[in-house]
């Protein structure tokens, strides 16, 4: 069941060349808002809750509140994007390690930074995501799992 649901993780991933706030502003169209979340809205369990941890460690519910926290994130940057490096199996738990790259007005350049997230998975559908801007080591802990480079890992 587990390789399951890494794969019901995947499928919901934008691909690297998705800039993020576009996705996520729909360029202010309430429309696409809603067919997005329509779109989307069987992957979900009716309980669902996202965290960004590096914002707050208030829980948003549904899918309204995964976007909400998007928006809240992306709000300095001019855009954003997220390159994928792995997806760990942790049973229930998908630990996703990523490279994500933004860059703020007036930047020429992008900053990057290592980032994780958890998606808890129940009866097939996505009960919980959980954001750790450059917390690996939570993130590994939130997903149940040990980081390979981890010395203390067996």
């Amino acid at each position: 069941m587990s390789e399951q649901n890494v794969e019901i993780v995947r499928q919901l991933q934008p691909g690297p060349e998705v800039d993020v706030v576009e996705l996520f502003e729909a360029g202010g169209d309430e429309a696409a808002v809603e067919a997005g979340i329509a779109a989307v809205a069987h992957a979900f369990t009716d309980d669902f809750v996202c965290i960004f941890h590096a914002l707050s460690e208030k829980a948003r519910p549904g899918i309204r509140g995964l976007r909400e926290c998007w928006l809240d994130w992306l709000a300095p940057w001019e855009s954003y994007r997220t390159e994928i490096e792995e997806f760990r199996d942790g049973g229930d738990r998908v630990l996703i390690i990523s490279r994500d790259f933004g860059r703020r007005p007036g930047m020429d350049r992008e900053v990057d930074f290592r980032g994780g997230s958890v998606w808890t998975v129940r009866e097939g559908r996505i009960a919980r995501a959980e954001f750790f801007a450059a917390d690996m080591a939570a993130a590994f802990e939130a997903a149940g799992l040990r980081d390979a480079g981890d010395p203390a890992s067996p």
